[in-house]
């Protein structure tokens, strides 16, 4: 049986392994990605390291990588990356770890794989349509049409994080972020004090500022959601993102606040569901893609 390495490249932390064909994980790490640090350059040496690492011990058939940012599919290169990662836009992953190490190498966003792993192996399984999102320090979305992301003309296909709506951009008025800054607000407290673990536990407990400003943040995913499932009309749609371990707290009124926005003939039709494959996502993804490559 074949195996692959993987790579998942995020603004916190650089997640990797060992997959085999059947999707099994051999082995798994994870180091800080140290993106204001060492930027680009920085998260290109550690890449390195770890192929080099895995190719002492195993004899890999290929590279998986998932990172943040967007991303031109075809050439493996970063097309644009938020100042979250400096010195990251326009670097050549597949270009670089191709000729340095002699085998196939191909890349896709962090999000577009969180969507092919939940297709292939977990909550989307088997749709036609679906689209994915994570709701983390932004929004970030994935559309999956029979199997294969939706990329749009240029690449930028789904990028709902940015979308418009009443107040300001979608990722800044529903992110998990978001919900820290407004818990901190009507507390009257540092928001570094606090965080999304601290909000949910209060809120179990029956405390209103706390309630408040989840409900606050379902509605405006319901209403964001709600928009993008009239121009996409998905089967369903996946929530991932480390807030989403909420979900038995959250289903409920997520859904309430869809149903608000959407029409009963679309609703009806539309599942909501939570993403089932956690911190293996970008990893699981990145196999997934490059499989639908070779």
């Amino acid at each position: 049986m074949k195996e692959y390495i993987c790579i998942d490249i995020g603004g916190t932390s650089i997640k990797y392994g060992m997959v085999q064909e059947d999707g099994t994980f051999l082995t798994t790490g994870e180091m800080p990605t140290e993106a204001m640090q060492y930027g680009g350059p920085g998260i290109m040496e550690k890449a390195k390291k770890i192929v080099e690492a895995y190719q002492a011990e195993y004899q890999p058939a290929g590279i998986c990588v998932s990172t943040a940012g967007m991303v031109d599919c075809e050439q493996g290169k970063i097309t644009y990356a938020a100042s979250l990662i400096p010195d990251y836009t326009g670097t050549e992953i597949k270009k670089t770890l191709e000729k340095l190490y002699g085998i196939p190498c191909e890349v896709e966003n962090d999000v577009n794989c969180a969507g092919l792993a939940e297709h292939f192996a977990g909550a989307s399984r088997g749709s036609r349509i679906s689209v994915c999102l994570t709701i983390g320090t932004g929004i970030g979305g994935a559309i999956l049409i029979d199997g294969k992301v939706f990329h749009g003309f240029s690449g930028s296909g789904c990028e709902v994080g940015y979308m418009h709506l009443p107040g300001g951009e979608f990722q800044d008025l529903g992110a998990s972020s978001v919900l820290v800054k407004k818990t901190a607000e009507y507390k009257n407290m540092d928001p570094a004090e606090i965080n999304g673990k601290y909000v949910f536990e209060q809120a179990k407990q029956g405390d209103e500022d706390c309630i408040r400003a989840i409900r606050e943040m379902c509605e405006v995913l319901g209403m964001g959601i709600a928009n993008i499932c009239y121009v996409v009309n998905p089967e369903v749609v996946v929530l991932g993102g480390g807030i989403m371990a909420q979900k038995e707290y959250l289903k409920d009124m997520l859904r309430e606040s869809l149903d608000k926005y959407l029409l009963p003939s679309v609703a009806q039709h539309t599942r909501l569901e939570f993403a089932q494959n956690q911190n293996q996502a970008g990893m699981l993804g990145a196999y997934y893609n490059f499989r639908s490559r070779h």
